[in-house]
């Protein structure tokens, strides 16, 4: 849309690289100006050296919004504030050496200590764990030659192409500020009013709409680092990179009824599965994987590897599996270690370097500075967690909690009053890549970054049939509490730019009569292969690994059948845990008391990937009549689980309604409750609930 056109059109709200949004309501708005009193003629985009080239320093409206932006909360973190923290170690299993001087890509068999911690973005620090949501996905690594921060999420892109606009984001998306809520959830509209203007958005819509954002577990997760960054050989030659972290445990998510009942039963169930999962010796294991392609590669994909909210599928670039990272040791300190670390983008090391993503290019400001606001100072690289474990030194003095003591007469360089004081090191030293940029200054979207809704359609075709169903139903979810038809519209909208048949479904399940018209897209919608790579489902490992099995008992129940269960899940991997109507245990059969592992009103089926239920006809009597027993069995059922039965849970499972089907086994054929345990019973969804 070019500049002329614009103006031509004052009342409408325009997508900066073009294509018509809905029109904004009526009235005379009172003018953007910055803090000093200055109108402000551009809000969506930073000042680049040239369309796709870096974030000038010189742009005073980004680091004022941005620094206002960082230093709204004290201490507390804004956004990632919801944690877990771990430490553990990175080993390196296939050399780059080729395409970087980097020690930590190019040292084969070499442990490095790392820091992870993973994280919600919307919630406060004392929001639940498993709301729909992005998680964060930061790793320190300290390596001989400095901390290399690696900080991404678990979903490939983002909402945003450029770093100006993140306040906007997230101001929509944390509670609405005339009435402090809702706490932790998209589902309100100044979320998806933002969204409904943003059509660079649609691709993160449907990865957030996804059951990516509600995992079972952070140790099934993926990690990306988003960007793309650049590796540096020995020559000065660079090679462009794109990192990710895949789960030896595979990915796993929840279902939404599923996800809101663990959030009442426990609101701490993921950092409580991290910290049970390390104090067991089941330590979480993933994959490191890049993506290495040149400047020529780039140039012929249908889409620009500079824009945050694209991705690199991995059938036009595959992945390289170089290394491993464990998780092993959890913190001595919540506070000091998880709450007091410290995430840089800009912390890098020599033979790595950043590209010209303009995502990228603000948060290498916006980090840093939010760390001083957040840990009072310049010297928080000394805090413990934050230190490097190689060493350092350099002519920087004084300020609040400083803690170390430098000694000698200098604090400067070049000096000649000591022969011992940090120097340069032009050889060994970090060198950025050597890349010529040129081009107008301005701020303006490169021409390339115009399309917003390819690779929305990509994903969502990719996607089973069962997960179309799932991104369907979490988009009416969602939307139905939006207030304002206009922003329902909008949505709708654009869902039909991305796949017409998920606009109806959605339409449908909001109750539509007429179908909103799409907005005008700023380049045509190409039609670009599936790629399998983005399922969930279809990525599922066939493992009870990392899973957990509950059974539950109640007086009477047989023994040997929970010894054979028990034995069974273990086995396989799973973790078992026994449930009782008191938290003392119950007496079985033979007279002996088995000690309970959770007490059944506390312990419901949701925090269980499978259970099962072993009951005399007398226990199964009492039960039926015990409606955290009946909710028992029709959530596991509900929730697409497996579960194995006696004689007498068979008789519970009869009260509760619940229709044998091929989950349902019983404790005689244990290969056949071991198998169904490793997955959900899909096909059983459609009788159990209606998705859009």
């Amino acid at each position: 849309m070019s500049k002329e056109k614009n103006k031509n059109n004052p009342a409408k709200f325009m997508n900066p690289v073009g294509g018509e949004l809905h029109q904004i309501a009526g009235g005379k708005h009172q003018v953007l100006t910055t803090n000093q009193g200055v109108p402000i003629s551009d809000n969506q985009n930073s000042l680049k050296a040239n369309p796709r080239g870096p974030t000038l320093l010189e742009d005073f409206i980004l680091r004022e919004k941005i620094t206002s932006f960082d230093h709204e909360r004290i201490p507390e973190r804004i956004v990632h504030a919801r944690a877990t923290g771990v430490h553990g170690f990175f080993e390196l299993t296939a050399s780059l050496k080729q395409f970087t001087t980097a020690r930590i890509l190019t040292e084969v068999g070499e442990r490095t200590p790392v820091f992870t911690r993973i994280s919600t973005v919307a919630g406060g620090a004392g929001s639940v764990d498993t709301p729909r949501d992005v998680r964060g996905f930061a790793v320190k690594f300290y390596t001989k030659e400095g901390n290399w921060d690696l900080v991404g999420n678990n979903i490939p892109v983002f909402f945003i192409q450029d770093a100006i606009k993140f306040p906007d984001l997230i101001h929509a998306v944390k509670m609405e500020p005339d009435r402090g809520f809702p706490q932790a959830a998209s589902a309100h509209d100044t979320f998806w009013d933002f969204i409904s203007l943003t059509p660079e958005s649609m691709h993160m819509v449907m990865w957030i709409m996804s059951d990516r954002t509600i995992p079972r577990s952070l140790r099934m997760i993926e990690g990306f680092g988003v960007h793309s960054f650049r590796l540096i050989n020995d020559a000065g030659e660079s090679t462009f990179v794109k990192f990710h972290w895949r789960p030896k445990l595979g990915l796993q998510s929840t279902i939404w009824d599923e996800t809101v009942k663990i959030a009442g039963a426990d609101p701490d169930f993921h950092r409580r599965d991290m910290f049970n999962a390390i104090a067991m010796g089941d330590y979480p294991e993933w994959e490191f994987a890049v993506q290495l392609f040149t400047q020529d590669e780039a140039d012929s994909f249908p889409f620009d590897h500079l824009d945050p909210t694209k991705l690199i599928s991995e059938e036009l670039i595959p992945l390289q599996v170089i290394g491993r990272m464990v998780l092993d040791r959890w913190p001595d300190n919540f506070f000091a270690e998880t709450e007091q670390v410290a995430y840089c983008p800009g912390n890098i090391v020599p033979g790595i370097d950043f590209s010209n993503d303009p995502l990228l290019q603000g948060r290498l400001f916006s980090y840093i500075d939010t760390q001083l606001s957040r840990l009072g100072s310049p010297n928080f690289h000394q805090i413990p967690i934050n230190a490097p474990k190689c060493p350092f030194g350099n002519h920087q003095r004084d300020g609040q909690m400083r803690m170390s003591q430098p000694k000698g007469r200098v604090a400067y360089e070049p000096n000649s009053l000591s022969t011992d004081s940090p120097r340069e090191t032009p050889a060994e030293g970090f060198h950025s890549a050597v890349v010529t940029d040129t081009g107008e200054k301005g701020r303006i979207r490169p021409e390339s970054f115009a399309d917003h809704y390819s690779q929305a359609r990509q994903f969502y075709l990719s996607q089973t049939d069962y997960e179309q169903a799932h991104i369907a139903s979490a988009l009416v979810f969602e939307l139905s509490k939006v207030e304002h038809l206009h922003v329902r519209e909008a949505m709708v909208g654009h869902l039909r730019n991305i796949e017409e048949n998920l606009a109806n479904r959605v339409a449908v399940g909001l109750g539509f009569d007429t179908m909103p018209a799409a907005p005008v897209a700023a380049v045509p919608v190409q039609e670009m292969e599936p790629s399998p790579a983005l399922q969930l489902i279809g990525k599922m490992k066939d493992t009870l690994m990392g899973r957990a099995v509950g059974i539950l008992i109640a007086d009477g129940s047989d023994g040997a059948v929970i010894k054979n269960i028990r034995k069974a899940a273990t086995n396989a991997g799973a973790a078992v845990k026994i449930v009782a109507p008191k938290v003392g245990g119950a007496t079985l059969a033979d007279g002996s008391l088995l000690a309970a592992d959770g007490q059944l009103a506390g312990t419901p089926s949701v925090l269980f990937d499978a259970v099962a239920v072993i009951l005399s006809d007398e226990g199964a009597q009492v039960l039926s009549k015990e409606s955290a027993a009946i909710d028992f069995v029709r959530d596991a059922f509900g929730h697409l689980k497996a579960i194995a039965v006696d004689k007498g849970g068979q008789a519970l499972l009869v009260e509760a309604k619940i229709e044998k089907d091929g989950g349902v086994v019983s404790v005689t054929d244990m290969d056949a409750f071991i198998a169904a345990a490793k997955t959900r019973q899909w096909d059983r969804e459609m009788s159990v609930r209606t998705l859009a």
